[in-house]
């Protein structure tokens, strides 16, 4: 019976002090949220701006631009492969320049013309198929480049959707716009009913 007693004491003895020394330990520093890489340029070189300009009409010219972007992206894609993250970042930047000038060039046309409808359905068509690129991407990045790829894949989300707006012109009226031809609808007033014939 001490026996048992005394190695309860011991028992209770050691798991106290084990339970003092936890205590003891400062509690672990939650490590401090990375700092996020500089922005990548955007900026189109002057040999590409001047492929671009000796594109003699405008479909030549989407699709240089759509060229040129899709050479960017694929490099990228190849630095970010090999742990180039600079490198990779600097082609996105240019890469996001290309389709902001495709985007400026189509705004200037009339909006009305099947020409660029077609022109921005092949804005569309790229940017389709660029999205996921750029999701794969951005998945295999640190968190410090990824955000950057994040808000680019986020642009050509809203580019492709403002090239699929450009198909339903003036017909469709978008969130938060009114159309100037909705004026409330007057209600005749009832005229009263009387009882003599």
């Amino acid at each position: 019976m001490v026996f048992r007693f005394s190695l309860f004491v011991v028992l209770v003895l050691v798991m106290s002090a084990g339970f003092v020394r936890a205590q003891d330990v400062p509690a672990a520093q939650p490590s401090p949220t990375p700092l996020t890489a500089p922005p990548p340029i955007r900026i189109i070189t002057k040999e590409e701006r001047a492929q671009i300009d000796q594109s003699g009409d405008p479909k030549q010219r989407v699709r240089v631009t759509m060229q040129l972007a899709s050479a960017r992206l694929t490099s990228a894609e190849q630095h970010t492969a090999h742990g180039n993250f600079d490198e990779a970042s600097n082609e996105v930047g240019s890469y996001h320049a290309l389709i902001e000038d495709a985007l400026g060039f189509l705004s200037t046309m009339k909006r009305d013309s099947n020409k660029t409808r077609d022109l921005y359905k092949r804005l569309e068509l790229a940017l389709r198929s660029d999205g996921p690129r750029l999701t794969t991407m951005r998945r295999t990045t640190p968190l410090e480049y990824a955000v950057w790829i994040k808000k680019v894949e986020e642009f050509a989300r809203q580019s492709r959707t403002e090239a699929l707006n450009s198909f339903y012109g003036h017909t469709v009226v978008r969130d938060g716009e009114k159309s100037t031809n909705d004026k409330p609808k007057e209600v005749p007033t009832p005229t009263p009913k009387s009882d003599q014939p």
